[in-house]
């Protein structure tokens, strides 16, 4: 298994695997710093969504995978959110995946929010597997935090190998095809 470059990256994105795609890291908007998003070296960076689930505690409700109450979130949409301490939000990718069947495509949090206690939280991208990424955030600090949306949010990773005999498409995994932020599913 290998890890892609930029050159890769641009060929399969032309193909469709990343819409909407940006060929270079941006790092500036209206001429003020921004946390960077597209292409880099070996990787691409995701922007996050303005739509954000945040959880809170005011009706003391469990979160749990299999019987998940919405009674424990916020839905909030805006270019910024602010996580709670000690807690986290959902929210989703602007950008649009579409996993060729020989890569597997791992997300890590990026540097910014790293150093502010935000850790983000993303399940493998399978092989075969397309939709919104849902991208799971986590204030570790005693503090509130600020996450901004159209901003760089998490760093893609793709690493190419043999096709599997069963890819997540073939087996029609629940979150195939995946829009908006996407909770639990059984």
């Amino acid at each position: 298994m290998s890890i892609k470059p930029d050159w890769w990256i641009r060929e399969e994105a032309q193909k469709g695997m990343i819409e909407p795609f940006e060929d270079r890291l941006i790092r500036t908007s209206n001429n003020a710093g921004i946390i960077s998003y597209g292409l880099s070296s070996f990787g691409y960076d995701l922007r996050a969504a303005p739509e954000w689930r945040i959880f809170v505690n005011a009706f003391n409700t469990i979160v749990d995978p299999k019987s998940f109450d919405t009674n424990s979130l916020i839905e909030f949409e805006g270019n910024e959110c602010i996580i709670p301490p000690n807690s986290f939000v959902l929210t989703r990718s602007v950008e649009y995946m579409r996993i060729p069947e020989d890569v597997m495509v791992i997300a890590l949090g990026k540097s910014s929010y790293a150093r502010c206690g935000i850790v983000a939280n993303v399940t493998p991208l399978e092989p075969g597997w397309e939709g919104h990424v849902t991208l799971e955030l986590s204030n570790t600090t005693p503090l509130p935090a600020k996450v901004y949306a159209n901003e760089g949010i998490v760093q893609l990773l793709f690493f190419q190998g043999d096709k599997p005999e069963v890819t997540y498409r073939d087996r029609k995994g629940k979150y195939q095809g995946q829009t908006g932020v996407t909770l639990p599913r059984l």
